[in-house]
C-alpha cells in the first residue's frame, strides 16, 4: 500500500475547499442577480430578463451601473447597490452564466399590435426619418456585440426603457437610440414592445 505525502494530502484538502468556496461564492452572486431576475434569469417586472443576453452588453451595464452612469430609477435604487462591490471577474463569470442559459420570450404584449409592431421594427418610420430597428438588432432581435438582444424581453420592461430615453434616462447609450426613443409616439412604444415580446 501506497502512503500520500501528509504535505500532498493537505493540499489536495486546501484545493478542494478553495473550489467549493469560490462555487459557493459564485452561487451567492448568482443568487443576488435572481432574487430580482428569477431563478432562471427569465425576468420578473421591472427586472429584465437575462438570461441569452449578450456577453458585452451585460458587462457594459454592470460597469455603468458601478460608476453611476446608467441613471434611471430602478437603476439608482437597485443596480447601483447590487454592482458596487462586483469584481471585473465576478462580472464576467456572471454574464458568461446568464448568456449561456436559453431565453424564453415573455409573451405578454398585445397580440393586435405586433404586425404594427414588427413593421416598425423591420422597416423604421420613413416620414420620421426613423432607421428600422433590425438594421442594429438583428432580423431576429437578438442583438449585435454590445448591442442587446430585445426579442422575447417583457413588454412592461421594453415599454418602459424607451420611455425613459424619451425623458432622458439615457447617459449611456449610444447614437442613434436616444433620438430614435424620443421620436415614438405612445402607441408606436406599445406596438413595437408588444412585437418584441413574442420574438423567439
Amino acid at each position: 500500500m501506497r502512503y500520500i505525502p501528509l504535505k500532498t494530502a493537505a493540499l489536495a484538502i486546501v484545493c478542494i475547499a478553495a473550489s467549493a468556496l469560490m462555487a459557493h461564492a459564485e452561487s451567492l452572486a448568482i443568487r443576488n442577480c435572481t432574487w430580482c431576475h428569477g431563478a432562471s434569469a427569465q425576468g420578473y417586472t421591472p427586472a429584465p430578463r437575462l438570461a441569452g443576453q449578450r456577453v458585452p452588453y451585460m458587462q457594459n451595464q454592470l460597469i455603468s451601473f458601478r460608476a453611476h452612469t446608467r441613471d434611471n430609477p430602478f437603476s439608482k435604487q437597485y443596480m447601483w447597490g447590487a454592482a458596487r462591490s462586483l469584481s471585473p471577474r465576478a462580472v464576467r463569470d456572471l454574464t458568461l452564466y446568464f448568456a449561456s442559459l436559453a431565453p424564453d420570450p415573455a409573451n405578454d404584449g398585445d397580440r393586435e399590435l405586433t404586425s404594427t409592431g414588427r413593421t416598425i421594427y423591420q422597416q423604421g418610420l420613413p416620414d420620421a426619418n426613423i432607421a428600422a430597428c433590425v438594421a442594429c438588432h438583428g432580423p431576429n432581435a437578438e442583438g449585435v456585440a454590445e448591442i442587446p438582444r430585445l426579442g422575447g424581453l417583457a413588454y412592461t420592461y421594453l415599454k418602459r426603457r424607451l420611455q425613459q430615453w424619451g425623458e432622458g434616462y439615457h447617459a449611456t447609450a449610444r447614437a442613434p437610440m436616444p433620438r430614435i426613443a424620443s421620436k415614438l409616439s405612445r402607441d408606436q412604444i406599445e406596438e413595437l414592445a408588444s412585437y418584441l415580446s413574442f420574438i423567439k
